[in-house]
């Protein structure tokens, strides 16, 4: 039977692992607009072993003017609704633009939802008020879509910087909803914070990889020379 230290510091190991992998990846997207770093915790598998378990850090990013009316940010909580191939995702807005038929999509074609569909504006200047209402020279063409989810819920990344829906979404009320046109939301994700994690990581991978040594070593000591006769 594998004796415990052995399988304790197996299970440290995957931990630190684990801690690693999601570093780099926020330390990757720190300028990636409106993404949501991964914070990992530890918790005792079977009551006795650490393993890694990880959430979504929903704090708000900087807001970056940008003076172009299709980047749009929340303001406070709230996720803007956009569809893609693979269903609706949630989103906390970036750059969108106009295509060839004049939907709001993305950079990747994927179109921005309003309360009663994708959102098309053509026909003049576009304006989007903090309500969320959308007009195209001056005549309404429709509202954001704007839903929010219960705090404490622990929503899972999807390609790039959207989210899957949680079942618990639910429309936000209007004196909710905070939209800013031109303005853009920074990443949460602090490049000195991560830079000292990953060292954070590197020390405590290196001590765990020092004890299994250690813990080996004892073992061919005690196999090798503990059963020689005296």
């Amino acid at each position: 039977m594998e004796p415990k230290g052995m399988s304790a510091a197996a299970a440290a190991l995957r931990y630190w692992e684990r801690r690693q992998e999601i570093a780099a990846n926020n330390l990757a997207n720190v300028n990636t607009d409106g993404f949501k770093g991964e914070r990992v915790f530890a918790r005792l598998l079977n009551g006795q072993f650490p393993a890694a378990d990880s959430a979504t850090d929903l704090r708000a990013g900087t807001l970056r003017p940008t003076g172009q009316p299709l980047d749009l940010a929340l303001e406070g909580d709230g996720f803007l609704v956009v569809d893609t191939p693979a269903g609706e995702r949630l989103s906390r807005g970036g750059s969108f633009r106009l295509d060839g038929e004049g939907r709001i999509v993305d950079g990747s074609g994927n179109a921005l939802l309003g309360e009663n569909g994708p959102l098309t504006a053509t026909g003049g200047e576009i304006v989007v008020g903090a309500d969320g209402r959308v007009t195209a020279g001056g005549a309404e063409v429709g509202r954001l879509r704007v839903e929010t989810v219960p705090a404490g819920t622990r929503l899972q990344h999807d390609a790039g910087t959207y989210f899957l829906p949680d079942p618990a979404r639910t429309p936000a009320q209007p004196d909710q909803l905070k939209v800013k046109q031109g303005m853009l939301e920074d990443s949460n994700v602090s490049a000195v914070g991560e830079m000292v994690d990953m060292i954070e990581v590197q020390r405590a991978y290196t001590a765990v990889q020092r004890a299994i040594t250690t813990m080996d070593d004892v073992r061919g000591t005690a196999t090798r020379d503990l059963g020689k006769p005296v």
